[in-house]
Formats: C-alpha cells, sequence, structure tokens
C-alpha cells in the first residue's frame, strides 16, 4: 500500500461496495440499475476434473447461473472473470435475487459482492548491504532465474530499469503472455509478461501504467541497474531493484480508482497458472475473517502451490489493530526510514532551524512573510504553513495557484518524526509534528513573521535509522491475535524508484504532464520518491527472489522463516540502540514484527521453522472455522470434522510467539530444521522481562547433518492479574547463527 507523496488521488481509502467498472463503474449505477458484480465461490464437484479446459470450466460454471442467463449466446460469456487456481469460480454482474439464487444453489461455497481495495530506489541497496562486489548480491547472483509476478497497475516497459543486456532466458517453466493490445509496451528477458486483467481478461488498454504505483513497486523488486538516477537532482546515485537479474511478470489489476477483488483474484489465477515464483502485492482492504477476505483466499491457493507471497502491511498507523494482509502463509511487511534525507531546512525569522524535507531542490527562498493556511488574505509572495489533509503536490499546486512562493508542510500530532521527501511543485519543505507545533506557535505569537527555506541537498548516513513510518500500520493482528503481524518492516519511506512520467514544478498534481505526446519511456530514466507500505513490500519480494534463486528447494514458510528470523531488533557498532518508532521510542514487536529484514543475514539463516499446508487447515480449524469456510479458503472438504485434530494458534510452527496476557502461560512446541552446517551446535539464548519465567527445552540442539528437524518446547508462566504486556525473544546460537524468535505477551 502506498502512502504517496506526490499521488494522494490514488493513494485511496476504501471506496465501500464498488460495481466493476467494465460492466457499470460506479456505486451509484449500481444502485440504480440493481446489477452488481459478484464473486462465486464453488466446490469441485465430484464429476469435474481440474485438468478441463476453461471451455469445459465455464460451461460448469453456467450451471450455477439463473436461467434467463444461461440461454445466452455460448459465444457471448456472462463472465467477467472465470477462477480454476487461485479459487475455484468465477465474477459475474447479478441482481440482488440472481445473487439469491447462486446462493442456493448445491456447490455454492460463498457469494461475494466485489469490493474496491486500495494501493496501500538508488540508496536501498546500499542500506541493506546489497553491493555488486561483496554479500548475498555477489554470492547468489541477484535474483537470477527467479520470476517474480506483481499484482499492480502495470508498467512502463521502456524504462530503463527493465532493459534486458545480459538478462538469461525465461525458465523452462514460465506459461505467461505478452499483451501490450494497442498501448505501444513491449516485453523483453527482463519483463516477461504483462497483461491487464482490469474489467475482464481482454482488456484493450493494455498492461501500460497510467499510474506510477505499478512501475515503481516493479523496479524497487527488480529493477535494472541506473546510473545517475534521481528525483530532480536529490537521492542521486545508482538505482537498482532487491533482485536485478530476477524475471518479472506484471499483472495490471488496479487503476486510479484501486483494485477490484474480482481483478485480484483474476491476477492470482493468472500468476499462478504462469508460474511465478514470487508475488508481491503492494495493496489491501479492510480487516475480516479470512473466508470472506480474497487476498487470503488467493494467496493460500499460490502459497500451496509452492509461491511466496509478500504483502503490504497497510498505512493506517500509528494506530494499533490496523493490519491488512493478516494471513499466516503470506509474507505481511511493514515500513521504515533509511539513513537518508533530502533536506530543505526552514529558517523562522526568529532564528531558529528545522530540518525537513523535498525532493525538489531549487535554489534557497527568503526570507518572507510566513503565513498558515487558514489565514485570511492574500498568499500572494508569501511562504505558506499548510496542514497535511490530502496530497503534498496537490496542496502545493493550490498554493502556487494563489500566488504563494513556498510551502511548509505540518506534519501532525500523529506523524512524530516522520518526513516525507516530494517532488514538490514550488519550493516546499516537509516539517515534523514536533517541528510544526513550533512553527504554528512562532506564528501565532509573532506579529510580522518570516521564514525562509534552504535547500541543502541529499545527506546520507543520518541518524537514527531505521525508524517506524508513522504511518505504517500496527499489530495485534484481529483475525489472528495469537500470529504476531507484521512479520517485519522493510525501507518504505522516501523510496527512489522508476516512474513513468515526468515529476516537479513542471507537472500537474497528478504527477504527470499530460501534454507530454509520448509520456511513457520519453525520459527513460525518470525517478520519483514515494512513501508508504506499497515500498516496503516489494522491496521484501525482491529479497525473497534472492533467496529463492540460491535455493530452489526452499518453501515459502521456510523462505519467511529465514527473513525473520534474522531480522534485527537493535543495531549500532555495540548493537545497543533499539530500532525507534516515529515518537523515537523503542518501537513494539507490533510496529516491527520480527525486526527489520537484512538480506545477507537471510540467505544463510541456520535454522528454519517451515509450515506445510496442513498445519494451515489445522490452525483454520483451530480458529473456530466451519468445515464450509475451511473449504472456501483452502480448496478442502471435510478438514474440520468431528474426531479432526485442531491447533491453536501458538501451536502453528510460525517464527514467532504471541499470546494474550490474560492466560498466564503458555506451552508451545516448534520444530526447526537444519539448513547450516551439516555437523552444527545451538543454544539456546532468553531475553524477557524478569515478570516473565521462561525456559526452553531442550537448552542445546544437536545437528549431524542437513535437512535434520529438532522439536523444542517453549514454557511461558506470568502472573496474568499483574503483567498486561511484555515482550521479549528467544535465540538459538551457533558458531555462525543466530536465529532469533520474537515473543510478546499482550
Amino acid at each position: 500500500m502506498e502512502l504517496d507523496a506526490t499521488l494522494l488521488s490514488i493513494s485511496l481509502v476504501l471506496i465501500g461496495l464498488l460495481l466493476h467498472t467494465t460492466q457499470a463503474t460506479t456505486q451509484e449505477n449500481c444502485e440504480r440499475s440493481g446489477l452488481c458484480t459478484y464473486i462465486v465461490r464453488v466446490s469441485p464437484h465430484l464429476n469435474i476434473s481440474m485438468d478441463m479446459s476453461r471451455m469445459d470450466l465455464e460451461s460448469w460454471y453456467r450451471s450455477f447461473l439463473p436461467p434467463r442467463m444461461d440461454r445466452s449466446p455460448r459465444s457471448t460469456s456472462p463472465f467477467i472473470h472465470t477462477y480454476k487456481e487461485a479459487i475455484l469460480g468465477f465474477a459475474v454482474d447479478l441482481t440482488k435475487d440472481d445473487a439469491e439464487y447462486v446462493k442456493s444453489k448445491d456447490g455454492v461455497l460463498m457469494v461475494y459482492k466485489d469490493i474496491l481495495l486500495p494501493l496501500l530506489t538508488t540508496h536501498t541497496p546500499d542500506f541493506l548491504s546489497l553491493r555488486p562486489n561483496g554479500g548475498a548480491w555477489s554470492s547468489l547472483g541477484m535474483g537470477e532465474g527467479s520470476i517474480i509476478g506483481l499484482l499492480d497497475t502495470g508498467i512502463d516497459s521502456a524504462h530503463s530499469s527493465f532493459d534486458d543486456e545480459g538478462m538469461s532466458a525465461p525458465p523452462s517453466k514460465w506459461r505467461g503472455s505478452c499483451n501490450f493490445a494497442t498501448s505501444g509496451g513491449h516485453c523483453n528477458k527482463k519483463l516477461i509478461g504483462a497483461r491487464s486483467l482490469v474489467g475482464g481478461p481482454n482488456n484493450p488498454e493494455g498492461p501500460l501504467d497510467d499510474v506510477g504505483h505499478g512501475t515503481h513497486t516493479a523496479s524497487t523488486a527488480a529493477g535494472r541497474f541506473v546510473q545517475g538516477a534521481s528525483v530532480l537532482g536529490s537521492g542521486n546515485g545508482t538505482a537498482a531493484g532487491m533482485a536485478p537479474r530476477a524475471h518479472l511478470a506484471m499483472y495490471k489489476v488496479c487503476d486510479e480508482q484501486g483494485c477490484y477483488g474480482s481483478d485480484i483474484l483474476a491476477g492470482l489465477d493468472a500468476a499462478i497458472v504462469d508460474g511465478v515464483d514470487i508475488l508481491s502485492m503492494s495493496l489491501g482492504g479492510p480487516q475480516q475473517p479470512f473466508d470472506e477476505d480474497i487476498i487470503a483466499i488467493g494467496t493460500f491457493s499460490a502459497v500451496k502451490k509452492g509461491i511466496f507471497v509478500s504483502c503490504s502491511a497497510g498505512n493506517s498507523g500509528p494506530f494499533p489493530g490496523t493490519l491488512s494482509n493478516e494471513e499466516p502463509w503470506v509474507l505481511t511487511v511493514g515500513a521504515s526510514t533509511m539513513d537518508r534525507q533530502m533536506e530543505a531546512i526552514v529558517k523562522l525569522g526568529d532564528g531558529r532551524s528545522f530540518v525537513g524535507e523535498s525532493a525538489y531542490q531549487p535554489p534557497s527562498l527568503g526570507p518572507l512573510p510566513l503565513m498558515l493556511q487558514l489565514s485570511a488574505g492574500n498568499i500572494t509572495g508569501n511562504v505558506v504553513a499548510c496542514e497535511l489533509d490530502g496530497s503534498q503536490v496537490a496542496i502545493g499546486q493550490s498554493v502556487k495557484d494563489g500566488g504563494g512562493a513556498g510551502m511548509i508542510l505540518l506534519g501532525g500530532d500523529g506523524t512524530g518524526h516522520t518526513t516525507i521527501a516530494a517532488a514538490h511543485v514550488l519550493p516546499a519543505s516537509y516539517l515534523n509534528s514536533q517541528d510544526a507545533a513550533a512553527v504554528r506557535q512562532y506564528i501565532n505569537t509573532s506579529s510580522k513573521p518570516t521564514a525562509s527555506i534552504v535547500f541543502n541537498g541529499t545527506a546520507l548516513g543520518t541518524a537514527p535509522a531505521p525508524v517506524v513510518a508513522y504511518f505504517s500500520s500496527r499489530g495485534p493482528s484481529t483475525a489472528s491475535p495469537g500470529i504476531l503481524k507484521p512479520d517485519v518492516i522493510g525501507p518504505g519511506v522516501n523510496v527512489v524508484a522508476a516512474w513513468p512520467f515526468k515529476v516537479g514544478p513542471t507537472t500537474n498534481t497528478a504527477g504527470r504532464d499530460r501534454d507530454d505526446d509520448d509520456q511513457h519511456g520519453a525520459a527513460a530514466a525518470t525517478f520519483n520518491s514515494v512513501s508508504g507500505t506499497s515500498m516496503s513490500a516489494p522491496h521484501l519480494s525482491g529479497i525473497a527472489a534472492v533467496i529463492k534463486s540460491a535455493h530452489p528447494d526452499w518453501s515459502p514458510a521456510v523462505i519467511k522463516s529465514a527473513i525473520m528470523t534474522t531480522a534485527y531488533v537493535v543495531y549500532g557498532n555495540n548493537k545497543n540502540q533499539p530500532i525507534l518508532d516515529e515518537q523515537l521510542s523503542p518501537a513494539s514487536h507490533f510496529s516491527v514484527g520480527a525486526g527489520h529484514v537484512n538480506p545477507s543475514q537471510a540467505v544463510s539463516p541456520g535454522l528454519v521453522y517451515d509450515t506445510d499446508v496442513e498445519q494451515y487447515v489445522l490452525y483454520l480449524c483451530g480458529l473456530g472455522y466451519t468445515d464450509s469456510q475451511v473449504e472456501t479458503i483452502t480448496h478442502q472438504k471435510d478438514a474440520c470434522g468431528k474426531g479432526r485434530r485442531k491447533i491453536a494458534e501458538a501451536e502453528l510452527n510460525y517464527p514467532s510467539v504471541a499470546t494474550r496476557a490474560s492466560v498466564g502461560e503458555l506451552v508451545v512446541n516448534r520444530t526447526v530444521t537444519n539448513v547450516g552446517d551439516a555437523v552444527s551446535s545451538y543454544a539456546v539464548e532468553i531475553d524477557l522481562p524478569k515478570e516473565v519465567e521462561a525456559t526452553v527445552s531442550p537448552a542445546k540442539l544437536e545437528f549431524t547433518e542437513l535437512k535434520e528437524k529438532k522439536t523444542f518446547t517453549v514454557r511461558l508462566s506470568w502472573d496474568a492479574s499483574k503483567t498486561k504486556h511484555a515482550q521479549g525473544c528467544f535465540r538459538w546460537v551457533s558458531s555462525k547463527h543466530v536465529v532469533r524468535s520474537p515473543i510478546v505477551i499482550f
């Protein structure tokens, strides 16, 4: 999900229950016509083969429709999408009575009304210690041979980040296609697949990116090396994604409005069939039970096929319990800052200075009169201090149109110390909440307030970093509180990556120059600075591709375990600086999960926690889902029937432990698999507050071969009347590896 400094016109809030764009494009039309899009999930019939053709499948799907619809000509499909892999079912326009008829048919598991979901880098590789001459890149081939599929807004195929010079041919397993229709794009050995599924499988506009979001996330995950990349000269350096030699496949399922659930399922269905290794999803919706969550359902099918899925945690922080994509079979990624600032220093007339940020770095401005946005009067020639209520760039455009000379964006109370660097259309600076409060106070108490903005270029090595971004959604999970989410955090603030349009003072407020006859690829190395968990998720997708390239036999759960158990929560020369939150307080586990991703360690984790599909089924039964609900999620019949085993959330073989404080004690088993040295020894270390009594037995694990498994027991106890929250970890430590698992009691 994206909290886009230059593009809030597409950083959408959930817009209720909307109708499919190709059928009746607005909720008003849906309500007026009574014809709305529904997703129908069906159970496989005994006489139905999963090897049947799409034509035969559609013929069977017609049997669930009202008689009047089944009489439509066979040459004209009544369906918007038909699904075979992500789910068994279809998307179709129905009246309310039609939907009730379909619900009543034998074999129908669920009927959902379609909803619209929101779309939730030059320095990043260095910050993550990824370098061509050392670390994970050097030894593991930069993701070569892996295929990353992205469900997003499309892609600018002409951008130099997607050049294929020196790329290998796609793997033989690849079954995808490239269909830019009449839009003028192309595929190559880098971008090996591109399709649009917006409104149906035959969208004439093709997968060209008219938003920017998809181009940005694709290059973040797997962009090639591009020298001299910058945003209007800021953040200058050599751009590269996390897996520069991985292949890309773009499934356009979103447009400027957002992403419809029916299209997302179609993208998942296509990606599974095509043979991707990694799925990157920078989108998400409201919290809901897993059997009603189309992303949870579709991604379960992907993971079942061995596909690793990285999803955005959401941009609803810093408030607790605000996560998207909570299911344990995906990696849920929060957002953090990097040690880079594009400095725009605000100097007040009383001599005080505050360091803000702006990707647009014009000559310094002022001193000029300073006024609040809400003040009455003419703003011509003034620096205007504006509350952050909408798109930064759009606010700046309004100030510029009104004659304002410059702008100071005032971070609100909840934004803490996070600052966002946008490609502004006039001289501007974004100040954090503390500095913004000082500016407000100065304006309100000074008879003639003035301000200057001094642009100081890009500073590297700024501290503290990483810090959890204010907007990054926080746990605990509402769908499954006993699973710690988010899983990890990664770079998601002021990420510089590929962009299909010009940015800065010559563009309009959408970040695009619509007067440019050839927007896409006209400036083959245009980049933009964007923030959000939309940016952090593709970082982890690319890192997962590097791991998959090095370890092609690793399951999605093993890759996730490798990322989580090697993440860090303290850093610095003495490893004594904790990761902080937006208020510069030590971050909680519900902010960082297992910690900040550490790619160089994740490729060699030592021990891993594997989890198979059967465990997820037992876990869902343990959550109290019915047989029908579990079948809706997993395709498995009678999973939770009488006499069948169930497990509690805490019993899932997950790389973290979470439990309610009210229970007073917890005993769980975990099983690790040796993927390090064949002969190795690990001793346990426990780090928890003294009010929690903790033991791990056995306290030492001895391995004599690769892939050997060992099971251990974690016992925790505390006084539930006194202890309401505690967090810490246990670690398995060898001579080469530290395998860390967070513990949270809440």
